[in-house]
């Protein structure tokens, strides 16, 4: 199933926000709200796309070709602490949607694309006020979806930074809250949480796209083999049911192709975070069948030959990580300094990386995720609505009286609830 080149059309000239018209009025790339990804997943039913990290320009590339490939509505996006004010990525907030709509153009890319700011974290009541001003600066630089996370924080401060924060984020942005920090086995996400959450936001008249919880996963390396507890996460979702919201698949690198299978074909998630598995896909590191990296007894990362960046670069990175004192996950971290040494490779080898980004993506998206063909259910609902916003998913049906700020407070005391050990949970 292809879209039409009248409907696309039609979908370009109607779906594209104000910040995305005003940055790129020339642009045929459709970069649209994260609400109509959300849609377009949710209407073929089962079925979830990749959110894919952005933390080199071989990524982004490789993932929009999967996507136009696989006839795919896709999520780009990066996090706060990838691409924050204190990035350790070269793609950041302010430059990920140029990014995207130079290769949408360049690449001939059909599909629509949300541009995603993932993981906005708000740590502590003192991040509030400086995020109010950051906010906006995002969105004017062509943001179309935001996470805001400050599950760091106790349940009430978690509701009550939301609702400080939701008058700065447009009413056509995508929009994902979070309960629970990604911790692995500890510190599990409820549903008394999560009811708590999205029930305060309802009566105040907020209808997130997603909701993330820590439902087992980790961030980085998979190294437990635990990975996500589908149930948990189909208990979270049936919960939460009458709210008509859909959940975010966090810490997906190293989990199985079944595992990702049963979260798309049993819960609500329609939207599936990928980031370490394609930063070492693209640099041509030997992994397995889901993306997690192989390390040899010594636990070092392995390099396949003729694959991803060239031999001479590879060890100048090693050495590089070396001298840092980086490992494992931590090779994050290389993705900064060593940018623009990657973008003067000859062109065939940086085809190659892209490339390799490509086949992953588009088995996870077509074979895994169920994704496939979506882009149709996302444009349609454009078209539907004629518009660059579907406007809210859910009803308001919570009671504002029954959710003032001392009723927050009161309401997240009786909640029994696990938050983990304490500790840097980011990636």
């Amino acid at each position: 199933m292809t879209v039409s080149a009248t409907d696309f059309n039609k979908a370009l000239e109607v779906g594209r926000p104000p910040n995305i018209v005003k940055l790129f009025p020339n642009s045929r790339g459709l970069l649209v709200s994260g609400k109509f990804i959300d849609l377009a997943l949710a209407a073929k039913g089962k079925a979830m796309t990749i959110a894919a990290n952005g933390r080199n320009s071989f990524i982004i590339r490789g993932a929009l070709m999967a996507a136009q490939r696989a006839n795919a509505a896709i999520i780009i996006e990066i996090a706060r602490s990838e691409g924050g004010a204190k990035a350790y990525c070269p793609t950041n907030y302010w430059n990920i949607a140029r990014q995207v709509d130079q290769a949408c153009n360049e690449l001939n890319i059909t599909v629509p694309v949300a541009i995603h700011a993932d993981h906005y974290g708000i740590k502590k009541e003192e991040d509030i006020e400086p995020a109010k001003i950051e906010i906006p600066t995002i969105f004017e630089a062509g943001i179309t979806s935001i996470a805001i996370d400050a599950s760091h924080m106790t349940d009430d401060k978690n509701l009550l930074a939301n609702l400080d924060l939701n008058p700065f984020i447009p009413d056509w942005a995508g929009l994902e809250t979070e309960i629970g920090e990604i911790k692995g086995s500890q510190g599990l996400s409820s549903p008394a949480e999560a009811l708590f959450l999205i029930q305060g936001l309802n009566a105040h008249g907020i209808f997130p796209n997603w909701i993330a919880l820590n439902n087992g996963t980790s961030h980085g390396l998979e190294a437990s083999g635990q990975g996500i507890q589908v149930e948990l996460t189909a208990e979270v979702h049936n919960a939460l049911a009458p709210y008509n919201i859909s959940g975010a698949q966090h810490g997906t690198s190293g989990n199985s192709s079944e595992r990702l299978r049963e979260i798309a074909q049993k819960t609500h998630t329609t939207k599936a975070n990928v980031a370490t598995a394609l930063q070492m896909i693209s640099w041509g590191l030997e992994v397995n069948d889901y993306g997690n990296a192989i390390l040899d007894n010594d636990g070092n990362l392995i390099k396949v030959k003729e694959e991803g960046v060239t031999e001479e670069m590879w060890q100048a990175m090693v050495t590089f990580a070396e001298e840092k004192g980086l490992k494992g996950g931590a090779y994050k971290s290389l993705n900064l300094p060593f940018e623009n040494m990657l973008l003067g490779q000859p062109a065939a080898i940086r085809r190659r990386m892209c490339k390799r980004v490509e086949e992953f993506v588009y088995n996870l998206l077509v074979n895994v995720f169920n994704a496939e063909d979506t882009a149709e259910f996302a444009i349609e609902a454009i078209i539907r609505t004629n518009s660059y916003d579907p406007g809210p998913k859910a009803d308001r049906i919570e009671n504002p009286a029954d959710w003032s700020h001392e009723k927050i407070l009161a309401k997240a005391a009786a909640i029994d609830t696990d938050k983990g050990p304490a500790g840097d949970f980011e990636d």
